[in-house]
């Protein structure tokens, strides 16, 4: 172990990457998301829709799957972690591996981590390429001081070929410093 630590703190740090084939649903984000109308209006679980100019409630909508991903991952930046949890109830396809990824990091951040790591096992068996879920799950273990485990997930990350990507250089940040992300 202490020798994969310090492959880790000798590592370089590369900027982080954004593009699609990332095993994690296609989207990378190297960001925090922008507020959208979805914080700076909406009150509980709804979601902005452009189309009508108001919020709506997510099943009652007609918006598709990546608005809704969008609007889960801004309202768990904002901290809004049960409105995200209900935006994900709405989804269609609770099977979705971005579903499950979002609602293991949305347990994990109230603190319900058995929980979350239940979340982030479904997300890989649907889709073991999904260094996102790799990454959060790895966070949450360097958040458990469990920095073991977090390795083996950064060295999956990199297995699967997302190093230099968000997924990796931020769970090997994490490693390093003890300090997780939030989006």
């Amino acid at each position: 172990m202490r020798l994969a630590l310090a492959l880790i703190l000798a590592a370089p740090t590369f900027a982080f990457a954004a593009g699609g084939g990332s095993g994690d649903g296609g989207t990378t984000w190297t960001n925090p998301p922008k507020p959208t109308q979805t914080t700076k209006t909406c009150k509980g679980i709804k979601v902005w829709d452009e189309k009508k100019k108001r919020c709506v409630k997510p099943k009652q909508s007609s918006l598709d799957t990546d608005t809704l991903y969008g609007a889960v991952r801004e309202l768990a930046y904002d901290g809004r972690y049960q409105d995200a949890q209900g935006v994900l109830r709405a989804m269609s396809d609770q099977n979705d591996d971005r579903v499950l990824t979002y609602w293991g990091f949305t347990h994990r951040k109230l603190g319900q981590t058995a929980l979350a790591n239940a979340y982030y096992q479904k997300a890989l068996a649907v889709n073991p390429d999904n260094i996102l879920a790799r990454s959060y799950m790895g966070q949450g273990y360097v958040a458990e001081g469990k920095t073991e485990l977090a390795i083996h997930q950064w060295k999956e990350i990199k297995a699967r070929g997302g190093e230099g990507s968000w997924a990796e250089v931020s769970l090997r940040k994490a490693i390093k410093t003890g300090l997780t992300y939030n989006y």
